[in-house]
Parts: structure tokens; sequence; C-alpha cells
């Protein structure tokens, strides 16, 4: 399959908050986009996102605003910055239907658009979100959520959006069945829903370092982390407590004469980095630069052992075959862990111990032989369950013209990934609103 749909030249969008910041985000669309480059090289790929200098820049993607109004993002206080965020809402309904008019197939890949573990606002992104899937079912524009997130949401509008997001969504993936579990709670039809591993366990690998028989380098991937949306009344002292904690852990690896890394996932973790070397004035701790997942996993590969709390740096981590503990403040991290095969290595990002984070790490280490093993076949299968996401996808996305044959992956284990569920198959899907 070429890319072309029905005979023509198909016309490809991916969207979502992409190029604003977040690596994760941004290494979930590295991995679609090299997917629609082998598999349909003819496509005509654009974005609607919200950093679409970065998105054009980056990727040499064509790419729009996802907002007309920019404060999009910012709190307003003043009559007049909350009428331009009211009036944005509705030119923004416009601009999204006659972006989604102009598409054949719109693609959301990757990133949790379908929980909101961390503080979001229902007219923010699930509004966006909800414009795109409504528009595609008006416009029989193919909108797929690709190896999304997913979880339980408290707030009610926020909810109500993300579920008719989904239930107008054509096609339906998820990176774990934690999330496919809550869609269904939601009210969602799940039984033609698959699940896949994370789309960034598609990027490269990089090469590990050579090993060494002094102890080498720590990274510890840190993250501005307040909570979650139903932990505002206490954001800031979940905040504390959580930089406390890996302040004194930190220090703890440095009087071991350990070498650390800090590792981030969006521009928002910086004052979290500085507020550490701050209080560990130490030449042994410093601050990695990377402006990708791909730079994250360079670091991660170079690393005896990895502590890190936001879900893609523990992604990173564990691709590149290091042993890894995490902070974990959402159940997709523990998902991640399990379905990685490192369950025992995990921690409460809201209540870090560094005490007994020093205890787990010490053990993490012991074990890193083993550990790297078991990583290495979980990584092989990853593998094979992606190129399976792909294949689904093409079938979905890209029909083909009729008596044409377009198979080129064999099929045969394509389910063996999923656990319920045992009628689905990755077909599209038209759920009656």
């Amino acid at each position: 399959m070429n890319g072309k749909a029905g005979g023509k030249r198909a016309r490809v969008g991916v969207f979502g908050l992409l190029g604003s910041g977040n690596l994760g985000n941004d290494g979930s669309l590295e991995a679609v986009l090299g997917y629609l480059r082998a598999e349909h090289p003819d496509a005509a790929v654009d974005a609607l996102c919200g950093g679409p200098e970065v998105v054009s820049a980056r990727y040499s993607v064509p790419a729009t605003r996802l907002h007309w109004y920019r404060g999009e993002y910012r709190t307003a206080s003043r009559a007049g910055a909350i009428a331009a965020k009211g009036a944005g809402k509705l030119v923004d309904a416009f601009r999204t239907a006659a972006w989604v008019r102009r598409h054949d197939v719109v693609i959301v890949p990757g990133m949790g658009v379908l929980e909101a573990t961390l503080p979001l606002r229902p007219w923010g992104f699930p509004y966006s979100l909800f414009l795109l899937c409504a528009s595609g079912r008006l416009f029989g524009t193919r909108v797929a959520l690709v190896g999304v997130g997913a979880a339980a949401i408290g707030s009610r509008p926020t909810r109500t959006l993300v579920r008719w997001s989904a239930r107008l969504a054509t096609y339906r993936s998820y990176r774990d069945d934690l999330s496919r579990d809550a869609m269904r709670a939601m009210g969602v039809d799940t039984t033609r829903d698959e699940v896949y591993p994370d789309l960034a366990f598609a990027l490269p690998t990089p090469q590990a370092g050579a090993p060494s028989d002094s102890p080498g380098p720590v990274c510890v991937g840190v993250m501005a982390f307040h909570g979650g949306n139903d932990d505002r009344a206490r954001a800031e002292e979940i905040h504390r407590r959580y930089l406390d904690g890996t302040i004194r852990f930190v220090r703890a690896l440095v009087e071991d004469g350990r070498p650390v890394r800090l590792l981030t996932g969006d521009e928002c973790d910086a004052p979290v980095v500085d507020a550490i070397l701050d209080a560990v004035d130490s030449p042994l701790v410093t601050a990695a630069e990377a402006a990708s997942l791909a730079d994250l996993m360079k670091e991660t590969a170079a690393a005896d052992s990895v502590v890190a709390t936001r879900y893609h740096n523990l992604v990173c981590a564990l691709k590149s075959g290091t042993p890894t503990l995490a902070l974990s403040y959402a159940a997709k991290s523990d998902a991640l862990m399990d379905r990685m095969g490192l369950a025992a290595y995990r921690h409460p990002a809201r209540e870090v111990d560094a005490d007994r984070l020093l205890e787990q790490f010490r053990e993490l280490e012991r074990r890193s032989a083993e550990l790297r093993q078991i990583l290495t076949e979980r990584n092989a299968a990853a593998a094979r369950e992606l190129a399976d996401q792909f294949a689904a996808l093409t079938e979905a996305l890209f029909p083909s013209p009729a008596g044409t044959h377009t198979h080129t992956h064999s099929h045969s284990h394509c389910h063996s990934h999923t656990r319920t569920d045992p009628h689905t198959h990755p077909h599209l899907q038209q759920e009656t609103p």
C-alpha cells in the first residue's frame, strides 16, 4: 500500500498538542510519521497542533496552529482575556471543521488524550478533541485515536467530552488494558478496540555504552509534579513532598560517589532541575539537555540505572534496556512497569520516602544483569506487537481498491497481545452516537 486511498493520493492529518514542549507527545508523532513514510510514502501529511513552528521545522510537515487564541493555556482573569478565550472556542469550531474536511484520514498519535491524570480543564484539549472527532463524523473523515492513554475522569464535563470523542472516532487502540477498561466503564463500546505497546517503542533504539567495572551514572527523571486533576487544593503540598524526597535521594547518590544526570520530559520541568541543582551543590549532578525522545534514550542507554517520574522517561529507559525504577504518579506507569517485567520497582510519587527509595534502588542494581535480560525479551515482544498495530492501522485507514491485496505482514499472532475482548478485530468502527 503506497498511501493512495481508493486510487488517489491520501490526505493525512496528525492532530494534538505536538511541538508544545512535551517530548513524549512529539515522540509519538515521530513514530507515526515513521510509519507513514515507510508504508504510505505518497500520502500528503500535515498537522493541526500546539506548536506548528516546531513541528514544521523538526519533521518537515506543514502545520497549522491548533487554537486561534494564542493565550489558550494561560489562565484568563481579565474580562478582555476571558472574552477572547470564549470567542476563540467558537472560531476553533469552524477552523477545526474546515481542516478536517480537507483530509481523508486524521491520526491522533498516542498521548494521554482520553485521561485527566494531570490538571486539565474541559474546555482545553478535551473540547479540541471533541471538535476533531465530531467534524470527522460530519464530513466522513476517518479519525483514528492510535495507541492512546485513557483513565477514569472525575469531572463530568471532561468525562462527557472524552466519552463522545471516543464514540465518534473511526478507530481506537490503546497503550494498555487499563485505558481500554476505562473507556468501557465510561460507556464506550470497546469490543473491537485493541491494546498495543506505547508508540514510542517503535522508535529506533540507541546502542548501549560499553560495560565498565566502576559504577556508572544514574539518570533521575524529574517532573513538575503537583498531583492530578482532583488534587488542585493540595497541589503545592504534593509538589513540595515530591521535590524534598527527590532531593534527598539525589543527595544520597552523590554521597555514594555516583554521577547523576537529571532528565526532564517537558519544558515545565526546568524549575525542578534548578531546585535540585541548587540544593545538591555537587559537580557529580548535571542536567541533560534533551530535545527529543531519541536524546533521552541516549542518556538512559549510557546509564547504569534510571529512576524516573514522567511516563515517557520510563518508556525511554525501558526501551533502552536499562534497569528502571518508577516514581509512579498514575496507573499508566504501573501498567507499563508490569508489561516490561519490572512491577516490583515502583515508588509512589505522591509519597516519596527517600530511605525506602534508596533501598529499592540498591535492589534494582543488584539484579541489573537479570533485569537487562528481561527487558531485552520484553522489547522484542513490543516490536512485534507494534508491527501488528501498524498493519491494523493500514487495514483500517487505507482501504485497498477492490480486487487488490496489500497485506505484507503476517497476522498469525495478531491478537496475542490482548488479554480481553476475544472478539476484537481492528477494522473500522462506526459506533452509533
